[in-house]
């Protein structure tokens, strides 16, 4: 025994280390875990670098894994930004006249989302996309009192497995609306036929799942029974209607392509905003502009009695935190580029992905774009033989595909949603070409 312990175990006057645990019973202790001896702080760093050299990483791999995560490039300025202590080390801005700073970049953060979305408010937010389309539906019932939620069958398998997670505690029920075979599109027609008197809120995503931009929005917008619930790409708002034109009430979506690195797949920023009228049933936190008792402009948590710290079992949301450091990653994104950058960069992401898809198209046993329609940066690829077997073929040859469909929508056939950026460089385009004709 070490002379620190036995000095620790005088001042608590015990008589061993084993009476430290006197009152956990012998039946459930362990002896000991088996771990292995410690390593210095220089053997760890020489271990776990090795580890780290076994990991492909997108600079040797050029990835085009569609389905809501993009590789987008991120200004040093941006993560300049985001590192500095006063941003990277806070948490929840309790004290306002000590957080001026974040509480005002994320009311920058809430404006710029409202900007782009053409909503009234928006919180500073959700855990990722998926958390948020859950809170939508939630947010639906609470406003109409009605128990179903419409959604496309064209939507990610994991953001439809968190909403059913959502919905099961209330009871609410989900009914899937189905997709046009030709053109990806939301099948309208069905969804008439769908909709009814307990209809909560309709969700679409625009551009979808298959990455199709929607040009049905007012006919939607005109059918929808209780809210309208759009999900977006924020980044294709630099081009496209804001869903707020076209009669939106609640807008969600996946942050990360605005100033986030991919990160093996988080940590995420849900977006959330809506109208309003509805704000007051929004979860999350909204951060608000006022003047302080010298009459200064100040800025202050305008309203959190939504989170469950405050409300315990009556809040409108079990999410009690936030994902801040990265939406002020994305306002910094956001007020980097400005609006001209924005839109070059969704423009590049749409010229690419045409330019990508005509490619793959000149190869014998590709189809792409399946779907005849607008696509913003990604697009389903339809192959002559099992999409996962070229998909190995495509990592054989130092290159990372589309994400695998076959599972999950098993009526495209062999398929994969293959997306670009403006991060992809002409070589890697070239790789991926010459990778699917050997994989043919």
């Amino acid at each position: 025994m070490s002379w620190e312990e036995e000095e620790m175990l005088r001042a608590l006057g015990l008589g061993s280390v084993d009476d430290l645990f006197a009152d956990i019973p012998a039946g459930v202790r362990v002896d000991g875990l088996p771990l292995p001896k410690g390593l210095s702080e220089q053997e760890v760093v020489a271990k776990v670098t090795a580890i780290m050299r076994r990991n492909r990483v997108g600079d040797d791999l050029p990835t085009f894994l569609g389905g809501g995560l993009y590789d987008h490039f991120v200004p040093a300025s941006v993560r300049a930004i985001a590192s500095r202590s006063e941003f990277y080390t806070s948490y929840t801005p309790y004290q306002p006249e000590l957080s001026q700073g974040i509480l005002q970049a994320l009311f920058e953060y809430q404006s710029m989302i409202c900007e782009l979305t053409g909503m009234d408010g928006a919180n500073t937010s959700m855990y990722d996309g998926s958390t948020a389309l859950g809170e939508a539906a939630l947010m639906a019932a609470r406003v109409t009192g009605k128990r179903e939620i419409v959604v496309p069958r064209a939507i990610h398998w994991e953001r439809r497995q968190v909403l059913d997670n959502y919905v099961r505690g209330p009871g609410l029920r989900v009914r899937e609306v189905p997709y046009d075979r030709q053109t990806g599109k939301l099948d309208v027609a069905a969804m008439k036929a769908t909709v009814g008197p307990d209809t909560a809120g309709v969700y679409v995503e625009n551009p979808n799942f298959f990455g199709v931009f929607d040009d049905q929005v007012d006919e939607i917008r005109a059918a929808a029974k209780g809210l309208l619930i759009v999900g977006v790409n924020p980044m294709s708002l630099a081009v496209a209607r804001a869903p707020g034109d076209y009669g939106a009430d609640i807008v969600i979506g996946e942050g990360q392509p605005l100033g986030n690195a991919v990160n093996f797949g988080g940590p995420l920023l849900g977006v959330f905003a809506c109208r309003d009228a509805h704000i007051r049933k929004m979860p999350g936190r909204v951060i608000g502009m006022t003047r302080d008792a010298d009459g200064r402009r100040a800025f202050c948590m305008t309203m959190q009695s939504r989170e469950q710290h405050i409300r315990r079992e009556k809040a409108m949301s079990n999410i009690c935190t936030n994902e801040t450091l990265l939406a002020v990653a994305s306002a910094a994104y956001i007020a980097v580029l400005g609006a001209n950058g924005l839109r070059r960069v969704a423009e590049t992401g749409i010229e690419r992905a045409r330019a990508l898809a005509a490619r793959i198209a000149r190869i014998p046993g590709y189809e792409a774009p399946l779907f005849r329609a607008d696509h913003f940066n990604e697009f389903v690829v339809r192959t002559a033989r099992p999409y996962e077997a070229v998909h190995e073929a495509l990592l054989a040859a130092d290159v990372h595909g589309g994400l695998p469909l076959e599972a999950r929508f098993p009526e495209l056939g062999h398929a994969a949603l293959f997306a670009t950026t403006e991060a992809h460089r002409p070589a890697d385009y070239d790789t991926l070409v010459a990778a699917m004709e050997a994989a043919r």
